[in-house]
């Protein structure tokens, strides 16, 4: 189906039916028209709030429109086109009347009285966005915006040559679960020299988009980015000293368990050394796991599994997929990673992802399935703000699935692939709590030290990889791809200090996995409960309807390192 076509999930009383929002003068005239619109009473300012919704979903509908065409199509003009020409007009239109109705909607707050725990979270985040907007950045994060998607195109156009055949870099990705060591070695390498062609350009881009961050932070009267930042991700449960906090934590009880985990695999290779070819294929020589071989499969199998942990899952799958809101398969031209969005007027999720017909595209669609459960979840809110949780909230909607999914993947695997599918998926677990702290505390660096030239990078970047895991890894001769392989994480670019999110979320969902462990009914249960309140409660509300604690100290970590640790030991 067009996604244009979708049926909206009510019929619109402040938009008209025809209304074109691509159009600026169309867009800024409803906005106006909102800005207009009297409140002379409590039932005004509440319908006012519904409008404005109603607006904005809209909106934000039509632009994830375009925005998922083109990263479906980065290679095509005419498609991405259309999205420069939206990121161009509409946004920076818009931003100052935006700002003018949060001005708006706070002196109404003052004047009459609306629940005040309903709208807790609602005026906390109106009011840090008022302090937020200075309008001369407007022009400069249309140019952030703007240089994102030119970061989706350089890394959408990236294949190679390899085999005799043309691949897309995730396609790449199966040779390196091949058991043949040569050629995981020329896979790598080949890939690593197409990531070096463009190695100019992403440093390029990348310094243009830092530049452009620390002025409209400064802008907005911050003495550096990472205060700003914070405060525009309405982060007001923890603190950049948390995140600190979290790193040195992560240093002391996962990186040493992912020693282990690494020395082990160089035991059972025979090998002196692992090289970074060596960290994906099965240590024991067994073939990769193969779980499907087509997108229709994986879809087939994966539905089975909703259907088995909650046949409310299964029928919304079911649904996304007959009203073609998934596109999973690897292609030439389109951008890389996953991703889930959701179409705000019509209330429903889309997937994206690149699908090879390995194991670890099962988890990313059991991932981005559990973000597309969240948004279905409360998908009833009336509020659109309430409909978007916290992402330290979101991430362990959809980490938890792939736990508590992966417990039925025997629609996929024989009880030994199952044994060792969750084995691996482990690994990767204190794998990626490792890299989470090495992204962010790079981040940190960055920011704090914005006059730092690109050799300085360079070393930082160095530096934080070794201190959390790559010491396990011989890079020797590679030193000048592993000094860039922070180029790769597409949130260093396009989302900066969104990684946290994933280590925080990442214990959010261990807590759910154990829950369903002692009584599995009741741990989905509270699962669901904690999905459904949306970004209604603060963050630490959400986590507590879901049965989990919102922390991230050592007290949390260890007693989960240790029933990891006693998992991985028994499937290993």
């Amino acid at each position: 189906m067009d996604l244009a076509q979708l049926p909206v999930y009510q019929k619109r009383v402040f938009v008209p039916e025809n209304a074109d929002l691509t159009d600026l003068a169309t867009v800024q005239g409803l906005y106006e028209k909102l800005e207009a619109k009297p409140i002379g009473t409590t039932r005004e300012l509440e319908q006012w709030l519904i409008d404005r919704s109603e607006l904005d979903s809209a909106l934000s509908q039509a632009g994830s429109i375009l925005y998922i065409r083109m990263t479906c199509k980065t290679d095509d003009p005419a498609i991405a086109g259309a999205y420069s020409k939206f990121v161009e007009t509409i946004p920076p239109a818009i931003k100052p009347i935006n700002d003018r109705l949060n001005h708006k909607y706070v002196k109404a707050r003052e004047q009459f009285t609306l629940n005040a725990k309903r709208f807790e979270v609602y005026d906390r985040a109106i009011k840090t966005d008022i302090e937020l907007f200075v309008e001369k950045n407007v022009p400069l994060q249309t140019k952030v915006d703007l240089l994102s998607q030119e970061y989706q195109a350089v890394c959408g156009a990236m294949t190679v040559m390899f085999e005799g055949k043309e691949h897309t870099l995730p396609q790449m990705g199966k040779y390196l679960q091949d058991t043949d060591r040569s050629l995981r070695e020329r896979a790598w390498r080949t890939t690593a020299e197409r990531r070096a062609k463009d190695r100019a350009k992403l440093e390029e881009i990348f310094e243009k988009l830092f530049e452009l961050r620390n002025t409209i932070a400064h802008n907005a009267g911050f003495s550096h980015f990472t205060e700003y930042q914070f405060k525009g991700y309405h982060r007001f449960d923890y603190t950049p000293r948390d995140c600190k906090k979290y790193h040195e934590t992560v240093e002391k009880l996962i990186v040493p368990l992912n020693g282990k985990i690494l020395n082990k695999r160089r035991e059972q290779m025979k090998l002196k050394s692992l090289r970074p070819w060596d960290t994906a294929v099965d240590a024991l020589g067994e073939k990769p796991l193969a779980p499907f071989k087509d997108a229709q499969e994986l879809i087939k199998k994966t539905g089975s599994i909703f259907n088995h942990l909650d046949s409310e899952f299964g029928l919304q799958f079911k649904e996304m997929n007959d009203l073609g809101l998934l596109d999973l398969a690897s292609r030439k031209g389109k951008a890389p990673g996953g991703y889930q969005n959701t179409l705000s007027e019509a209330r429903k999720p889309f997937i994206f992802m690149n699908a090879v017909g390995i194991d670890d595209d099962v988890r990313t669609l059991l991932h981005e399935a559990g973000h597309a459960f969240h948004a279905l979840a409360c998908s009833d809110e009336p509020i659109v703000d309430y409909r978007h949780a916290p992402m330290e909230f979101c991430e362990v909607a959809s980490m938890a699935m792939e736990l508590i999914g992966g417990e039925h993947l025997n629609e996929f695997y024989s009880p030994e692939e199952l044994k060792r599918s969750n084995r691996e998926h482990l690994e990767g677990i204190i794998q990626t709590l490792a890299w989470v702290a090495n992204i962010d505390a790079f981040q940190h660096w960055l920011y704090e030290h914005p006059q730092h030239t690109a050799d300085e990078r360079r070393q930082a970047w160095s530096g934080f990889y070794e201190q959390f895991g790559g010491k396990f890894i011989d890079w020797n001769d590679l030193t000048e791809v592993k000094n860039y392989l922070w180029h790769r994480q597409l949130h260093i670019f396009e989302v900066p200090f969104y990684y946290i999110e994933y280590g925080i979320a990442q214990l959010g969902a261990l807590q759910v996995w154990l829950n369903a462990r002692h009584d599995p009914k009741k741990a989905l249960s509270d699962y669901k409960r904690g999905l459904a309140l949306g970004g209604s409660r603060p963050v630490g509300e959400l986590y507590r309807a879901a049965g989990i604690s919102f922390d991230f100290s050592e007290g949390i970590i260890k007693p989960l390192v240790e029933a990891v640790t006693e998992e991985w030991e028994k499937l290993s």
